[in-house]
């Protein structure tokens, strides 16, 4: 009788040849739409306003 892999072993041995995407690249991927999307609807205060926030947590 052969002897066959289990169907979660095929996948993670696919997921691994694969590989995955760098976050790096995902962030350059996904900036020019979020620039675009600032610059339609005019978002550039609350840009500003967030990160001055995060800026304040990170300070603490």
């Amino acid at each position: 009788m052969a002897q066959t892999v289990p169907r979660t072993l095929v996948r993670t041995r696919e997921n691994r040849r694969q590989g995955r995407r760098h976050p790096a690249v995902a962030t350059l991927m996904a900036l020019p739409l979020a620039v675009l999307l600032l610059l339609v609807f005019d978002g550039w205060e609350t840009v500003a306003t967030q990160a001055s926030s995060v800026g304040v947590v990170l300070g603490r």
